[in-house]
């Protein structure tokens, strides 16, 4: 049964944080607000958090993994990033969106797209997720947690409590968040794709 850790929204309490964060550390996949919607996370890698992440959202292995980080310098140790996305990227972060880009070797071929190499990253704006990843000290393997059959993201942790129970290993609880995902930026071929609009602003990323 999974265990139910209640933050504080704004001023997360360390001591909690530190015990989600031990809890990755040991394998744990966990369900975590975001700025965009609940998510499910795990440390890069656990291997078996990647697996579970698929089965609950019932997704094949060409789905597109998020590497939550804490700054764009962690995020530039992840991706390729040339001039043009460099500036347009860092001008947009953080926020609500993510970015697909072509990964580096610090990304494990299982985390990539199988044919394009690429994977997401983002930097979210949200205290308990920067709380989270600045205790953990590297990136955060991460899905929005929307379950089969929906089109949004979760936004209550207690309903996540109630259904998710036995699938996940901690559910973190920090007050509603809203029900919008992220933007999704396609920036692999050199220039930015829109392809999902959420609660980031498009604008910025369209001629």
């Amino acid at each position: 049964m999974a265990r139910f850790v209640d933050l504080h929204p704004v001023d997360p309490q360390p001591r909690r944080v530190a015990q989600v964060v031990q809890a990755l550390r040991e394998d744990a996949l966990i369900a975590y607000p975001t700025d965009s919607g609940y998510a499910l996370g795990c440390q890069l890698g656990n291997r078996d958090g990647r697996d579970r992440i698929l089965r609950i959202r019932q997704l094949d292995d060409r789905h597109h993994f998020t590497l939550m980080c804490r700054d764009f310098a962690q995020l530039g140790q992840l991706v390729h990033i040339d001039n043009a996305a460099f500036r347009a990227i860092k001008a947009a972060t953080p926020g609500a969106y993510t970015f697909i880009l072509p990964a580096t070797g610090e990304v494990p071929r299982r985390l990539m797209h199988p044919k394009k190499r690429t994977v997401g990253v983002r930097i979210p704006q949200h205290a308990v997720v920067s709380a989270l990843l600045e205790e953990l000290g590297e990136p955060l393997l991460t899905s929005t947690l929307i379950l089969p059959g929906e089109e949004e993201p979760r936004t209550l942790g207690w309903e996540l409590m109630e259904e998710l129970e036995h699938e996940v290993d901690v559910v973190v609880e920090a007050g509603e968040t809203i029900a919008e995902p992220t933007t999704v930026v396609d920036w692999s071929e050199g220039y930015p794709d829109v392809v999902r609009v959420g609660s980031g602003d498009p604008g910025r990323f369209v001629a």
